[in-house]
């Protein structure tokens, strides 16, 4: 198991005067979410309990699961689904790099695809497929929805002590739609919806209309914790379970691992850039229509970009999932209880090293308004190559106040 960062200092105390709010944002990456759980075990030793947590696919299972209960247990919760979905491996436990290390995950991903995870998935009956009545999915999911009720509290949600919201498609529109408990009443059909990723899991029907696996469209809920509006200046924990750098593959399984990362990982850098370059040209705007003379204020062009300009901040700290070894393409369906518990104790280690970093608490230049930062990556290549570019590839300043 990796080692967690004990020794490292402790994080800087949390100022009385840093008023943003904590966003944590956990995307898609099945059998990989125990990291999210790690991250969240660091954040709540922490200052920065998160204020909102937003989720897509296994990432709306741990946020329903830790917006469902009371901060003392939260922990405590999301180790028992963990360890209840990973079953004892079908083979031994082995170290790190071993020789066997990859006959065992794959082992372990043979299993889950034979048999499911217990209180999560199961296959579908044989028997449908012989008589002609082929379902439209391979596994059955009414087993989390039991397991959500156990876990969770959705009266806690729904009074909206720590506000959650998670992402799903509609299957006929194809449209991104959004649950939130700021706005409407969350029930376990929400969360499973996000998280139903064909054609393994069956559409979800919530009053009338049927919904997939928001990771189909987009694999991180980021745009829509930052952009709702009206704006608050925030500071999001993202994390991302796909790195986007890896080794060259030299074989066609690692070929295949190489691309599912490349796929997920993309979307989310495109998606991440995109949000902080439009913020950045919303906060310059706003300094510049402060600059404008009294003529030109009143006009029409001045009124549509003065609903542009905003003055609030926005820092996005980055935590990816990256292994020590080449896992494997089945790694996001390989849930043996060794690979969980390594990838949670990662998900710690990284989260205290961003806390004990915290570079958001260094003052932004005034023309930056969006920030990203990955300080585990940056930790990781000596001081010369450190890349400081990524802190403000686009010059963003300030945006309207809400």
């Amino acid at each position: 198991m990796k080692k967690i960062a004990t020794s490292l200092p402790r994080p800087a105390k949390r100022p009385a005067s840093y008023d943003k709010r904590i966003a944590l944002v956990l995307q898609g990456g099945g059998a990989l979410g125990s990291y999210q759980a790690g991250v969240y075990e660091a954040l709540s030793e922490s200052d920065y309990v998160p204020d909102w947590i937003s989720g897509i696919s296994i990432g709306s299972i741990n946020a329903a699961i830790i917006a469902g209960n009371a901060p003392e247990a939260r922990v405590a919760r999301l180790r028992e689904f963990w360890e209840g979905i990973t079953a004892p491996s079908a083979c031994w436990p082995v170290s790190p790099g071993s020789p066997f290390s990859e006959i065992s995950r794959l082992a372990g991903a043979i299993s889950a695809l034979l048999f499911g995870q217990p209180g999560f998935f199961e296959p579908r009956n044989h028997l449908a497929w012989l008589t002609g009545m082929v379902p439209s999915s391979y596994y059955d999911t009414r087993a989390l929805k039991a397991t959500l009720e156990r876990l969770v509290d959705f009266d806690r949600i729904n009074a909206r002590e720590t506000r959650l919201s998670v992402e799903a498609v509609n299957v006929q529109t194809g449209n991104f739609c959004y649950f939130d408990s700021a706005e409407m009443a969350i029930r376990p059909e929400h969360i499973m919806a996000s998280s139903a990723h064909p054609p393994g899991f069956p559409a979800i029907e919530i009053d009338g209309e049927f919904y997939w696996d928001g990771g189909l469209v987009s694999n991180t809920p980021l745009q829509y914790v930052l952009n709702y509006y009206p704006r608050r200046s925030t500071l999001a924990f993202q994390v991302d379970l796909f790195p986007s750098r890896g080794p060259l593959p030299r074989t066609l399984e690692q070929v295949s691992e190489r691309e599912k990362e490349i796929r997920y990982s993309s979307r989310t850098r495109m998606g991440t850039d995109t949000l902080r370059d439009m913020h950045n040209i919303r906060h310059n705007l706003d300094a510049l229509l402060d600059k404008l003379p009294g003529e030109l204020k009143n006009t029409p062009e001045v009124e549509f970009l003065s609903a542009i300009a905003c003055v609030t901040t926005m820092d996005i700290a980055q935590l990816i999932y990256r292994p020590d070894e080449i896992q494997g393409s089945y790694k996001d369906y390989e849930f043996s209880r060794q690979s969980m518990q390594e990838r949670w104790a990662t998900g710690v280690s990284d989260t205290r090293l961003t806390l004990t970093a915290s570079p958001w608490l260094e003052p932004a230049p005034p023309e930056v308004g969006a920030r990203t930062f990955d300080v585990a990556f940056d930790s990781r290549r000596p001081p010369a190559l450190a890349d400081q570019g990524h802190l403000a590839l686009a010059p963003t300043r300030r945006t309207r106040a809400s």
